[in-house]
């Protein structure tokens, strides 16, 4: 049996995604908005403490565009969660 979602959730989270994305590789990319020296902090030119902040922040973009795009399997979520894992749940209890 297949499960279909909502033409228009599936879409907007694709959009969302790609936005998302954008935003991550956008930052890093656009050399202008890092390319000087000054504000210093802790003595760490501007270019050098603007890309080290991105890696976290990309983590996270790319975290929350996972969350969006994953497979959710509802089936699986209830009957097989009290067995035990790596078996079936026809097998948890019953004999040989």
């Amino acid at each position: 049996m297949t499960h279909h979602t909502p033409h228009g959730r599936h879409t907007a989270a694709w959009v969302s995604v790609t936005i998302l994305l954008v935003i991550a590789v956008g930052g890093t990319l656009v050399v202008p908005i890092y390319a000087r020296s000054t504000p210093a902090l802790v003595d760490f030119p501007f270019f050098y403490w603007y890309q080290l902040l991105w890696v976290p922040v990309v983590a996270i973009l790319s975290g929350i565009a996972y969350l969006l795009i994953r497979p959710v399997d509802t089936a699986a979520s209830g009957a097989g969660a009290s067995a035990a894992p790596g078996t079936r749940s026809d097998e948890a209890g019953g004999a040989p």
